[in-house]
C-alpha cells in the first residue's frame, strides 16, 4: 500500500513537472505583464505564478477534459485580481512595457490578446459583462497604441532624455 502511494506521488510529480516545463515560460510571461515589472526583474510575477501553480497542484491529478494551462492561467488572473491594489500603488513605479494601464485594463489585455481568451470568457473570468471588457480592452489598446514610452532595464542610466544631448558623455 506505501509502495503504491509512492509510486503515485512520483507519477503525479513528474507529470505536474513536465507540465510546468512546458507551459511555465508562458505563463510567467504573462505574470510578468500584469504586474508591470521589468522582465529581468519580476518578483511580484513569480510569486503570483508560484502561487498560482501551487494551486494547480494541490488539484492535481486533473479530472478528465481539464485544461492544466487554462485552469493555472484562470487561478494566475483570480489571484492578480483579488491583489490588483498592489500593482497600482502610487510609490510602486511599475517600469514594464503595461506600466501604463490600469491594473484592470492589464488583466484584460493579458488575457484577450497575450492568451487569446475569448471576449466571453474573459468576461466570465473578470466577472463583468461583455460589452464592459470590450470597452475596457478599447480603451487598453488605444493607450498602447499612443506614443510608447522608452521601457528601460531596471537600474540602467536614461538615454535621449529631456534636458541630454546626443552623444553627451
Amino acid at each position: 500500500m506505501r509502495e503504491r502511494r509512492s509510486t503515485q506521488h512520483r507519477r503525479r510529480t513528474r507529470e505536474f513537472e513536465t507540465f510546468v516545463a512546458g507551459a511555465g515560460g508562458r505563463l510567467l510571461h504573462a505574470a510578468t505583464l500584469l504586474t508591470a515589472e521589468h522582465p529581468d526583474a519580476n518578483p511580484r510575477a513569480q510569486h503570483l505564478l508560484t502561487a498560482a501553480l501551487a494551486e494547480t497542484y494541490a488539484r492535481w491529478p486533473r479530472p478528465h477534459g481539464e485544461d492544466p494551462y487554462d485552469r493555472t492561467r484562470q487561478e494566475l488572473a483570480a489571484r492578480f485580481a483579488r491583489a490588483a491594489w498592489r500593482y497600482h500603488r502610487p510609490g510602486a513605479r511599475p517600469r514594464g512595457l503595461l506600466a501604463r494601464l490600469t491594473p484592470q485594463e492589464r488583466l484584460i489585455l493579458v488575457l484577450r490578446l497575450y492568451e487569446g481568451v475569448a471576449e466571453e470568457q474573459t468576461a466570465a473570468l473578470v466577472g463583468l459583462p461583455a460589452d464592459r471588457v470590450r470597452a475596457i480592452y478599447t480603451r487598453a489598446i488605444a493607450t498602447m497604441r499612443s506614443t510608447p514610452p522608452a521601457v528601460r532595464a531596471p537600474g540602467a542610466a536614461p538615454t535621449g532624455g529631456p534636458g541630454e544631448r546626443e552623444g553627451a558623455p
